[in-house]
């Protein structure tokens, strides 16, 4: 497929969607955002990817709304808004609930939109001179379509200080508050993400998946006779799972699984 606004490599079980607008410091608009959301989904789907890099092109991640994009948006009416909206949300909401484990490579500045798509990975890696900026009620707005991303990512607290502050913070001080992962010296970059990455591949595709999907469900949950019967019936059915049997088989007979062979 011809894209516009990004990239699609692969190597091995990795695939890398790559933000490929760096004249416009990756900033994001309807074509972008459609794409974006079309190839989480189809990578997503795709049994030879295990787990899926976002990355970009240029001195900045991701500036949040192209500009010319949000000139168009200041005509809309408030029904082309809400649908606007919900696009974009959608398109979060694809990167969020991808089944393949997904790691953010941040390797320069991210604001406003860009935290949100950060915060939808799993596991997110930046460089230590990047800044970040929920920059929203500068503008008279607010990050409505990425709160609920960006809050399970820096919690409560840090998000009341930085929706409402629209500050610019550190790498250093988004790895304090749990936003990213971990902050490198650039040229660590890339060994930094290649460590997490041979990490994910070498796992169960299954467990991983389940793994996500765990989380997902558990986080948050009050410690009720439902959420024990949930584990223990997620528990109980990975480990009748062909690839929870042959972890454990090949744990004993001290040998490779054979996921590591495929």
């Amino acid at each position: 497929m011809n894209w516009q606004t990004i990239e699609i490599g692969r190597q091995g079980y990795v695939a890398t969607v790559t933000l490929n607008r760096p004249d416009v410091r990756n900033a994001f608009n309807e074509t972008a955002i459609a794409e974006l959301m079309q190839a989480f989904r189809e990578l997503g789907a795709d049994g030879s990817i295990r787990a899926i890099v976002l990355a970009a092109r240029g001195p900045a991640f991701c500036a949040g709304a192209d500009l010319n994009w949000m000139k168009k948006m200041a005509g809309y009416t408030h029904e082309e808004n809400r649908a606007d909206a919900a696009q974009l949300a959608e398109m979060l909401r694809a990167i969020y609930t991808c089944p393949k484990p997904t790691l953010a490579k941040v390797q320069g500045d991210c604001y406003a939109g860009g935290m949100g798509l950060v915060a939808a990975c799993d596991i997110a890696v930046a460089v230590e001179n990047a800044n970040f900026c929920l920059s929203e009620v500068k503008l008279g707005l607010i990050p409505a379509t990425i709160s609920p991303y960006v809050i399970r990512a820096m919690g409560e607290s840090a998000s009341r200080r930085y929706f409402l502050t629209a500050e610019r913070f550190s790498a250093s001080d988004a790895h304090r508050i749990g936003f990213v992962h971990e902050a490198v010296s650039s040229d660590r970059l890339d060994a930094a993400c290649d460590e997490i990455i041979k990490a994910l591949v070498s796992n169960s595709p299954h467990a991983v998946k389940e793994a996500k999907r765990l989380v997902h469900d558990v986080a948050g949950m009050p410690l009720s006779d439902a959420l024990i019967a949930d584990t223990a019936q997620r528990i109980a059915d990975i480990r009748s799972s062909d690839e929870g049997k042959e972890g454990v088989r090949s744990f004993l007979e001290k040998r490779k699984p054979a996921w590591l062979n495929q």
